[in-house]
C-alpha cells in the first residue's frame, strides 16, 4: 500500500515526518531496530534536502511516498531543489572528521549502511531519491 506525505522545507517538519514514519512502519514486518534505522535514514535524506537544497525555505516542499511491498519497502523522496545525488557522494575521512571535531557530514554514510538500495534520478527539474529496504526472510 502506498502512503504519501508533503513536507514544508522547514526543520520543524521533521517531527511530522517522524510521526508519519512511525505510524506507517509499525504494521510492517520490519523489526523494531530496523524501523528505527529506516526512520533515521529517511529523516537524514529529508533533513539534508530541507537544509542544504532548499535552505529551510518554508514555501518549498518535499514529497515522500512509502510503498509497502511483499518483500520490501520503497521510499521515494521527490523535490525540485538543487540536485544532490547520494550515489556520487564521497564519504569524508572519518578520522579527519573526528580530529577536527566537526559536527555533521556522516549522515549519508549511515543512510548507505542502513538501506539495501539507493537510486537517484533527476528529470525535468524533479529529483527523486529512492531508498529501498528488503525484509529479512
Amino acid at each position: 500500500m502506498k502512503q504519501k506525505i508533503q513536507l514544508s522545507c522547514q526543520t520543524s517538519a521533521l517531527a511530522e515526518l517522524r510521526r508519519f514514519l512511525e505510524q506507517q512502519l509499525e504494521p510492517t514486518s520490519l523489526s523494531e531496530r530496523d524501523r528505527h534505522q529506516v526512520t533515521l535514514a529517511v529523516e537524514e535524506v529529508c533533513a539534508n534536502l530541507i537544509i542544504h537544497s532548499h535552505k529551510c525555505n518554508g514555501r518549498d516542499h518535499i514529497f515522500l511516498s512509502m510503498n509497502d511491498l511483499p518483500d520490501r519497502i520503497v521510499f521515494e523522496i521527490e523535490d525540485q531543489g538543487e540536485a544532490f545525488n547520494l550515489l556520487q557522494y564521497e564519504a569524508p575521512d572519518i578520522q579527519r572528521v573526528i580530529s577536527e571535531k566537526r559536527k555533521g557530514g556522516l549522515g549519508i554514510i549511515l543512510v548507505k549502511k542502513i538501506m539495501d538500495e539507493i537510486q537517484f534520478e533527476s528529470h525535468q527539474g524533479t529529483n527523486t531519491c529512492r531508498l529501498i529496504k528488503f525484509f529479512q526472510s
